[in-house]
Formats: structure tokens, sequence, C-alpha cells
């Protein structure tokens, strides 16, 4: 007997409850992973903090000293963040503290993200086909890398020009702004997750494809109100300049014209199977 059929035999013979126990344990594996990951963020607080997640709010930072240069080479106005001074301020007695340790709990989910989406990977591989297995090994790779470039972009990219806009903003000269801890990170993680997730559109049209949702000609069909709508989204997250938007707007795009690649593939393939 071939592993494969080992492993289709053992399925069979799982009870509902075996299942339930088998899932409990990528459910407790993956919290580990999490919590040890977190607890190492945790005890590094000076370089979480200060070379991290501050990082953006000071004009010294790598993007921050890029996007200056570029600013003075184009003569574009308000994308020099060469003086950024936001003053951070907290306001709650244990702020502080609870903000040192969900930051180090979202870097523990952040890190141990394809450890978790091995988990996953691992619970339903069992009730896969061998070709579907290896496919959906592949995904989890995919899909742990293309989450990683969208927080690496949001973090170098979006999340400065936010922070720069943001902190910067004022309706009257005699308004001071002094951002308060919670709002700084909420705004951080936030932009840095939902950049994160936005990555994975290939995958997601990919998977939308193979289920006969959407063909690769109707994303062509629909490239012009695509591009409408990521250049709102850019226009949102973004200071109004057109040079953020734009910068913003073109690996949005370039995943869109990934996600046709991706679509056109998975379909190729379904004709050549079907033929």
């Amino acid at each position: 007997m071939s592993k494969t059929e080992r492993e289709e035999s053992s399925e069979k013979e799982m009870s509902f409850w075996d299942h339930l126990e088998e899932l409990r344990t990528h459910i407790v594996r993956s919290v580990i992973s999490i919590v040890v990951l977190g607890a190492i963020a945790f005890l590094n607080r000076r370089i979480l903090f200060d070379e991290i997640i501050l990082g953006p709010s000071r004009g010294d930072f790598i993007t921050n000293r890029f996007f200056c240069y570029v600013a003075k080479m184009f003569s574009i106005d308000g994308l020099c963040l060469e003086n950024l001074n936001i003053q951070i301020i907290n306001i709650n007695m244990s702020g502080q503290f609870m903000m040192h340790f969900y930051i180090s709990f979202i870097t523990g989910v952040i890190l141990a993200f394809p450890f978790i989406l091995n988990e996953i990977w691992r619970f339903v591989r069992p009730a896969l086909k061998e070709n579907e297995s290896k496919a959906s090994r592949k995904a989890v790779i995919i899909s742990s890398a293309l989450f990683f470039i969208g927080v690496l972009f949001s973090y170098y990219v979006i999340v400065p020009l936010t922070v720069n806009f943001f902190g910067s903003y004022q309706v009257s000269a005699s308004v001071l702004n002094q951002i308060s801890l919670n709002s700084y990170i909420s705004t951080v993680v936030s932009t840095t997750f939902a950049v994160g997730i936005v990555f994975e559109m290939p995958l997601i049209i990919y998977f939308l494809t193979k289920i006969g949702i959407v063909t690769p000609a109707f994303l062509k069909r629909n490239r012009k109100y695509t591009l409408v709508i990521l250049l709102i989204i850019s226009a949102i997250i973004t200071p109004p300049d057109v040079f953020s938007q734009i910068l913003v707007c073109i690996p949005l795009m370039g995943l869109y014209e990934l996600s046709i690649f991706a679509s056109e593939r998975i379909t190729k393939k379904e004709r050549v199977s079907n033929s």
C-alpha cells in the first residue's frame, strides 16, 4: 500500500472526534508558535519599538530620507519627510505596558504566519488527492511570500506617507498635533495588515478562477474599472499628491496583472485536462 493510500485509509477510519482532536492539536501548535515568537519580541522592547514601530515617525528613517531626496530632485512639495517631528504621547496609566504586550502579540502573529498556514495545510492534507496536496503546499509558500511582501511594502512606503500626512496636517497653526500612542499604533498595525491581505489578491483570484467564479476574460474586460478603484484606494491611504498615489498604485496594479496571469494559467490547465 502506497503512502497516499495509507493516508486515505487512515482518513476514512477517523471519526468526528478524531478530527476534532487533530484540529485541536494544530491549533495548539499555532498558538504556541505565536506565544514563543511574541515572547521573543516582548523581550526585545528597544528594537521592537525604537527601531521598528516608531521608525517611520522619525525623519532619519530610511524611507523618509529617500522621499526627501526624490522631493528635492524633482521639486515635489509635501514629500520631504526629513524634518518629520511627530510627538507621540501616552495618556493612560497602563497604556505603554498594554501596548507593549499588544505589539508583541501582533509581531508573534506576523512572524508565525507561515507556520500557521502550514498547520492548516497539514490538517486538510489527508482529505486531498496527491495533485491537490502538491498544489496546496505551493499555495502555502506563495501565500506567505505575498503576505510578507505586502507587509514590507506597507511598512516602508505606505506607513511613512500616512504618518507624515496625518501627523503633520493642521487645520490651524494654533492647533498642535500630539498623537496618542494608541492612535499611532492602530494606524501602523491596521495599515500594515490591510496591505498584507491585499497582496494575497493573486492567490484569491487563482482559487476563484478554479471554482469558476471569475475568468481571465472577465478580469481583462474590467481592467480599466480596477485601475480607477486602485487609484481611489491609493488616494485614500496616501497624502494628496499625484506622486504618492502613483507610487502605491503601481504595485497594486501589478498584483492585478499577476492575478490575470494566475487565472489564465489555471484556465489553460483545466482545458488541457478536459481535452
